[in-house]
């Protein structure tokens, strides 16, 4: 398991003010209601992120983040991908994740991230506003993958994206999205090997893949209560807003 109800996601580096935030029920192409939680800045958003949670859904952790990523100036939404089988409740640490994880298809989650795009879009009333995605664990190799999944993506952002072959393998031949992967040094889930056998598939069509791995961290690190990583999560930061920066014009 990633993140616990007691994870709190690091402040960016830059900040700016926040508008509106709290939980919007969103409907997929294929008809289901699902729980997301959104939020806005308070000046014009520079890009859009769909934010995909780790096994255990839309938990505090990412309500959090969706504000962090406001106030770097993102419009954000986050995710719940158990709508289809758990409902629109809430998902804290009482909630029996692994009954529900298992349904969950790449089918189901790529309906549920085009609604979310699609919604930070007329939200903006800007149809041409760059969308990317970020995940983390599961989350993370979903997030990668919807570079062949979605077609109007500027970039997917994964954290210790756990085994990538298996969840994102078969959408390299359809992707046209960058990928930026931050990896834990000292996350046992995927060898290495995995993870660079992934990269250079995509790199071999021609895209452009920035990987890092910090040494010593662990699956999680991404979390303001680990002061000994703070250096990972605040060069975590840097590098998102970064591969952002150099894709802010649109989809590739």
């Amino acid at each position: 398991m990633c993140h616990t109800d007691d994870s709190r996601a690091p402040e960016p580096p830059r900040r700016g003010p926040v508008g509106e935030h709290g939980s919007q029920e969103l409907t997929s192409s294929d008809g289901t209601r699902y729980r997301a939680y959104v939020a806005t800045p308070k000046e014009t958003a520079r890009a859009g992120v769909v934010i995909l949670p780790d096994v255990r859904g839309l938990h505090p952790y990412y309500e959090d983040l969706t504000v962090r990523f406001a106030e770097a100036g993102f419009r954000a939404v986050a995710i719940d991908y158990f709508g289809r089988t758990a409902g629109l409740g809430a998902r804290d640490d009482s909630f029996d994740w692994k009954s529900h994880f298992e349904k969950a298809t790449p089918e189901g989650i790529a309906h549920d991230v085009r609604a979310a795009a699609e919604w930070i879009r007329a939200a903006a009333q800007r149809p041409d506003i760059p969308t990317f995605t970020v995940g983390f664990c599961f989350g993370g190799a979903n997030s990668w993958r919807q570079s062949g999944e979605q077609s109007d993506l500027a970039g997917c952002i994964g954290f210790y994206g756990g085994r990538p072959m298996e969840r994102a393998g078969a959408a390299i031949p359809k992707m046209t999205a960058p990928l930026l992967m931050l990896l834990a040094g000292d996350d046992k889930g995927t060898p290495p090997a995995e993870f660079e056998e992934f990269a250079g598939l995509v790199r071999a069509r021609g895209l452009e893949v920035e990987s890092h791995t910090y040494a010593g961290a662990p699956h999680s690190y991404f979390d303001r209560s680990f002061a000994e990583h703070r250096e990972a999560c605040e060069d975590s930061w840097r590098r998102i807003l970064e591969f952002t920066d150099r894709h802010v014009t649109g989809p590739r």
